[in-house]
């Protein structure tokens, strides 16, 4: 009966709440290459509850920035990345994407990251990530997102980079493939100062 009366519970929030979750939007990690050293300020505008950041985000980042991508706060610590993950309830757009079997997720990733424009890096650190919950599943519906994503965690960044890409996963697991249309890659071009950052959520 407890059981039953816990289940009942569950089930009745659900309808209130139209069935929405919650994504957590995970690691999404900010590189900074300007040409030469210097100091960047990052804002972040988020549609979502923020709740992790590091180094600590406070209205703003305040960093010098190397070419190599070393960034450096005004107590001297040093850092690789800026870093922050934050819960927002973002409809996530499944209309094309790609399905992947779970045993074929590093190469599908390797592949195709490559392609969208990540360094290998950046493409590591991404697959590193993400691939530990994703291998295991039978098949992955992988999509990278656009304004879905961009349009929730708007960046305002100080001086202006002269080219950014944001790479942005919402993926679910699936137990059989399905017919969907991919879209298509259109790869990134580095100039100037660069911005990359990427990040992922998986839907349940």
């Amino acid at each position: 009966m407890k059981k039953l009366f816990i289940f009942i519970c569950l089930l009745f929030g659900m309808i209130l709440t139209g069935c929405q979750q919650d994504a957590l939007s995970e690691k999404p990690v900010i590189y900074l290459y300007p040409e030469s050293e210097t100091e960047v300020e990052v804002k972040l505008d988020y549609d979502g509850t923020l709740t992790c950041t590091y180094p600590k985000y406070d209205d703003v980042w305040k960093v010098v920035a190397q070419p190599d991508g070393t960034l450096k706060d005004k107590s001297g610590n040093t850092y690789s990345y800026l870093f922050w993950e934050g819960n927002t309830d973002t409809v996530y757009d499944f209309s094309k994407g790609f399905v992947v079997k779970g045993s074929e997720t590093a190469e599908f990733l390797e592949k195709t990251l490559a392609e969208i424009g990540l360094n290998e890096k950046e493409k590591n650190e991404f697959i590193v990530y993400w691939l530990p919950r994703m291998q295991e599943n039978k098949y992955n519906l992988i999509t990278f997102q656009t304004a879905a994503y961009t349009d929730v965690a708007k960046l305002e960044i100080k001086p202006e980079p002269d080219s950014i890409l944001r790479v942005f996963m919402a993926y679910k697991k699936i137990e059989k493939p399905i017919k969907i249309g991919e879209p298509e890659i259109v790869p990134f071009v580095r100039k100037g100062f660069t911005v990359i950052e990427w990040g992922g959520t998986e839907i349940k």
